[in-house]
């Protein structure tokens, strides 16, 4: 099978389309013919020796596509099916990938917004499961307008939640479409956000970082109340909780994300998709910051 890997650190240059052997899925497991997998920071992070030290990588952990193989004690799921989900270890950047976690495509979602999805909806849900966000609480999400941020917004709400999101100007009519009441980053934000909640927040969780957990903890009280999936050294400094995976995933989310997409109660992200050949370009795409939405390849 044709799957992405870098034999060496460095920039999008490194990424080479090599043939490897067809995985085979174990216990537990099935295997796609990946039609769509998403691209995420942390690829071009290993692609440039910021994480992961060994060589040669294979990339790539969100995929969709259809069954082709079904491992020992797998139920529930038939050779066809149309599924998207986690890899049970990099490569779903490929022809053919081994998934450990799945769930069923719903019917009106394409294969490349499926696959848009398993990061962002996990990564929200974690936070929101790490805050305890329920029907009721105010929650403020710094970073709104972003595909984890959008997706937390949107799971908060179908929780009963009132949500305040920031973003930039831009994109405050996108925030206040998926439910929160959006207000500015920067300067100034925890005048603005006490401007619709004049006693704080009860939960916020930061997706974007830029510094904002002192302001985050004083609309709180309390930095327990607050989650950060993109400030480490802040959640050091200021005693805040923070979530990269490694504290237990919300794969639970999978199961449940497709009768919100149905019911209208979530909106898929926007999507910009390159074929599997042109990773590097891809790669080249994200590293800017100027691409909206999420970055997936088109495989086939």
């Amino acid at each position: 099978m044709k799957a992405v890997r870098f034999s060496r650190f460095g920039g999008p240059e490194v990424l080479e389309i090599v043939e490897l052997p067809d995985p085979l899925p174990g216990p537990g497991r099935i295997r796609v013919a990946v039609r769509a997998a998403g691209v995420n920071a942390s690829d071009w992070k290993k692609r440039a020796g910021l994480m992961d030290e060994g060589l040669p990588q294979v990339l790539g952990y969100e995929a969709a596509g259809v069954v082709d193989e079904i491992g020992e004690g797998v139920t529930g799921v038939a050779i066809g099916d149309r599924v998207f989900g986690f890899c049970a270890e990099a490569g779903a950047q490929a022809e053919l990938a081994v998934l450990a976690h799945w769930a069923p495509i719903p019917r009106s979602v394409g294969f490349a917004g499926a696959a848009a999805l398993p990061a962002a909806v996990e990564t929200a849900t974690r936070g929101l499961d790490r805050l305890g966000v329920t029907a009721g609480r105010l929650l403020l999400v710094n970073g709104a307008s972003g595909s984890v941020g959008a997706a937390a917004v949107q799971l908060a709400v179908a929780r009963g939640a009132r949500v305040i999101g920031t973003a930039g100007p831009a994109h405050h009519d996108q925030v206040r479409a998926l439910g929160a009441e959006p207000v500015s980053y920067g300067e100034g934000l925890a005048e603005r956000v006490r401007a619709l909640a004049p006693d704080g927040v009860d939960l916020a969780l930061d997706v974007a970082g830029s510094g904002v957990l002192p302001d985050l903890i004083g609309l709180t009280g309390d930095p327990r109340r607050v989650v950060t999936l993109a400030d480490f050294a802040g959640a050091r400094t200021h005693g805040v909780t923070f979530s990269r995976g490694d504290d237990g995933r919300a794969l639970h989310t999978l199961a449940g994300i497709g009768e919100l997409i149905g019911t209208g109660r979530f909106a898929l992200p926007a999507v910009r998709t390159f074929p599997l050949d042109e990773v590097a370009q891809a790669h080249r795409s994200g590293e800017t910051g100027r691409t909206r939405g999420k970055i997936v390849l088109v495989v086939g």
